[in-house]
């Protein structure tokens, strides 16, 4: 592995890493200035939209101390232009043999997601032990997640997909479990009303929530 940081480290950065999808690139910095003065510190902006590669170009130049990464990557190519835009770390919601092999010469950590324990093994077998169990509820929630990474102890996790306050507790309460991705600190409405100081707010109960359920 060629990377400039460990996906540990990633992990370690916060307890919750914000899935961001950004619709709009003036959106791009409020946003992350917001979800900052919460207490979150990582960001993961997903290429689901045509500002996404230019809104992480705008983070990584205007805050060049924040943990910046893409999420959504599905190939190489996406893999080197989020590079090359500024992401520090990769998170894809799947994989491909090569994808997992690209990722390997590149400076990037990737995250790659899983669901199923073959798939687990396969990444294993790759050099990959810090995973995205994607979509978490849709796959069974934390229920799933622990009777799948019970035989699995050497991997580390990060649930992704329909999590939110009413559920997070179970994810946080699994060993397996590092930090959880999420999207409820971001809601449309406070993003369509620049309502920044309400991502700010919901930032802070997040953080306040899950380190304590980690302590």
């Amino acid at each position: 592995m060629n990377w400039t940081i460990s996906p540990a480290e990633v992990f370690a950065y916060s307890p919750v890493v914000p899935v961001m999808v950004i619709n709009n690139l003036e959106d791009a910095l409020p946003m992350v200035k917001a979800l900052a003065a919460g207490g979150i510190n990582i960001f993961e902006v997903t290429l689901r939209t045509k500002v996404a590669l230019e809104a992480i170009k705008a983070i990584a130049t205007a805050m060049p101390e924040a943990m910046i990464g893409a999420g959504t990557i599905i190939n190489a190519q996406q893999y080197d232009a989020a590079v090359a835009a500024g992401a520090k770390f990769i998170i894809s919601p799947g994989y491909s043999q090569s994808l997992l092999e690209h990722a390997k010469t590149g400076p990037a950590p990737l995250i790659p997601g899983v669901s199923t324990p073959s798939e687990i093994i396969t990444a294993l077998a790759s050099g990959y032990d810090h995973l995205k169990f994607f979509p978490a509820e849709a796959n069974g929630g934390a229920a799933a997640l622990k009777a799948i990474a019970g035989p699995l102890p050497q991997v580390s996790f990060c649930p992704t997909g329909g999590i939110n306050l009413d559920n997070v507790a179970d994810y946080m309460a699994l060993n397996c479990v590092v930090t959880v991705g999420g999207s409820w600190m971001m809601p449309n409405d406070a993003i369509a009303a620049g309502n920044w100081n309400k991502v700010t707010e919901l930032a802070k109960q997040a953080v306040s929530l899950i380190t304590n359920l980690k302590t």
